[in-house]
């Protein structure tokens, strides 16, 4: 596998290693041993799928109680794909990175405990798989505004179709900074 460093330290994309033929491919979406020496020692606890339509924006997604870091990857379609660092005393706080991942270039992102995370489907429709280092907790999520003027993330789309939770999401300077990870 070949590991893409990004701006934002701990957020890697990753090219697994594609053997394919006439038949078809055959690919390893995860080994322990190989992750644990350049994308993460954590362990996974959750697997979780999602399917979406076209246009639909789900995130920016955290939580405050239970952190998750997240493996994720797209098994049909394609998503724009983001993560932006919400660590209180991080000198990247603030900051996002994006990457298109697609069932065609098999690429994963994995974004760490402390990121708030995000995607819009840009395909028809997407599959979309991740990994989690902690279990789902309702009561401790959190909601960054998808399209937050000071973050000017360049969504493929200028009119999502959010969840009711996604579009009452609030803007990173307004959440009361002890709701955030610390550095």
């Amino acid at each position: 596998m070949h590991i893409i460093q990004t701006k934002l330290p701990g957020v890697v994309i990753i090219e697994p290693k594609v053997f394919g033929d006439e038949r078809g491919f055959f690919m390893e979406t995860w080994n322990q041993e190989r992750y644990a020496e350049g994308v993460t020692q954590d362990g996974f606890v959750q697997d979780n799928l999602s399917f979406s339509r076209k246009g639909v924006l789900r995130g920016l997604h955290f939580q405050r109680i239970n952190p998750q870091g997240k493996l994720v990857y797209v098994l049909q379609g394609e998503v724009f794909d983001v993560a932006v660092d919400i660590r209180v005393g991080s000198p990247t706080f603030g900051q996002w990175t994006s990457v298109v991942l697609s069932s065609e270039n098999k690429r994963q992102f994995f974004v760490p405990a402390g990121f708030a995370h995000g995607f819009c489907v840009t395909s028809d429709t997407a599959l979309f798989a991740y990994k989690c280092t902690d279990k789902y907790n309702p009561q401790g999520e959190g909601c960054v505004i998808w399209n937050d003027p000071d973050l000017s993330i360049p969504w493929p789309v200028e009119n999502p179709e959010l969840s009711a939770k996604d579009a009452e999401g609030i803007k990173l300077a307004d959440f009361p900074l002890e709701l955030f990870p610390n550095f």
